[in-house]
């Protein structure tokens, strides 16, 4: 009932979620020798979210290592000022599609009560 609801939005936030706990992980590790950055290529994961397979699963399955511009000695393929670009981006995208459901919610809120 909710995917008639909220259509693929549910399920875009959710992914949206799990993209900001990486990208956050990836800054949090910026330091760290041999770490290498991972993010999820969204469109791939909301595509394989849409055809039936779970949220949590279509992350995982779109998840890819970063390849880094500009190679670190020590192995990281953290670049700081990519990540918070990519972290700003996704928390804007995820305040929108956060801004749509509240809406919707709203919406049918009303027509319950009546009004």
């Amino acid at each position: 009932m909710s995917e008639d609801l909220f259509g693929v939005h549910g399920q875009a936030l959710a992914l949206r979620s799990q993209r900001l706990s990486m990208l956050a992980s990836n800054i949090a590790n910026a330091a760290t020798p041999g770490y290498r950055a991972r993010d999820i290529d969204f469109t791939a994961a909301l595509d394989m979210a849409s055809q039936g397979m779970g949220v949590g699963d279509a992350g995982d399955s779109a998840t890819r290592y970063r390849v880094p511009v500009n190679p670190s000695i020590d192995g990281n393929t953290v670049e700081l000022s990519t990540e918070q670009t990519l972290f700003a981006e996704n928390a804007v995208q995820y305040r929108a599609t956060l801004s749509f459901l509240e809406g919707r919610i709203n919406t049918i809120r009303r027509a319950l009560k009546g009004e």
